[in-house]
């Protein structure tokens, strides 16, 4: 690996060669190696964002595995289910680490005072757009690269997630080192190590995002199903991961 890594140390820039050869080798590589290469290079730069998803805990239990400390945060839109707090909580007890909380400088007041009530219902996209893009943008305004569990099985819009990649929108080296695993291999490992999840995953909820914008389908947790998540629209994703998903509706 270390015939990769020169160049790109040196500069803290990744050319399209170096970002090619990157995915090439991560291909076959293992996530906590791939996290353990992220961090050579970026140290406490780099940060894991977590929706406490099945991808999320796996990787939290990643860092503490081959022992790297750096910050792990999610997005509050204040619109969460209790249990995901709860797992939030237990993830915490069960590590002892601190994870970030990053709030939308909108309250769900001021937010409905400037738009109206219930906003994710007219206009989803203006909703995710204040509630989570642009908390991620500004969290991540002096971070140098952003550790993600998106998974390519999980929808036709992420079958073409690259492990390493340049995110244009937030200035960042994202990494997606289970973007090659499947959900079944990935509730494998949980189950291995016992990890804790949210137990909607075994009430039908394969996705778990906003309480107004998720419902129950009739999918098993390993099934990779995004359904429940928009129900009723054609929106499939909130917009951090695929800009075009919410420039119309900022």
């Amino acid at each position: 690996m270390q015939d990769v890594l020169e160049p790109i140390l040196k500069t803290d820039k990744f050319s399209s060669t170096e970002l090619n050869q990157l995915n090439q080798q991560f291909e076959t590589t293992d996530p906590g190696e791939i996290l353990s290469w992220v961090y050579e290079t970026f140290g406490t730069e780099m940060v894991l964002g977590t929706g406490f998803g099945s991808s999320g805990v796996f990787l939290i239990h990643q860092l503490q595995t081959y022992g790297i400390d750096i910050p792990v945060f999610y997005l509050d839109t204040n619109l969460l289910f209790d249990s995901t707090y709860e797992l939030k909580d237990r993830i915490e007890a069960r590590y002892n680490i601190d994870i970030t909380r990053v709030t939308p400088e909108l309250s769900l007041k001021k937010q409905a005072d400037r738009f109206g009530d219930e906003l994710w219902k007219r206009n989803p996209n203006q909703c995710c757009f204040y509630r989570k893009v642009l908390p991620l943008r500004n969290y991540l305004s002096d971070k140098k690269a952003w550790v993600t569990g998106i998974r390519r099985s999980q929808s036709d819009t992420r079958n073409q997630v690259r492990i390493v990649d340049w995110d244009e929108e937030n200035d960042v080296i994202k990494i997606n080192p289970v973007a090659h695993w499947s959900g079944k291999k990935i509730w494998d490992e949980i189950h291995r190590h016992n990890l804790p999840y949210n137990p909607m995953h075994d009430e039908g909820y394969p996705s778990i995002g906003c309480i107004p914008c998720t419902q129950p389908v009739n999918a098993s947790k390993e099934s990779d199903d995004r359904n429940g998540r928009w129900n009723g629209t054609d929106k499939t994703e909130c917009g951090i991961h695929f800009p075009e998903h919410y420039k119309n509706g900022s």
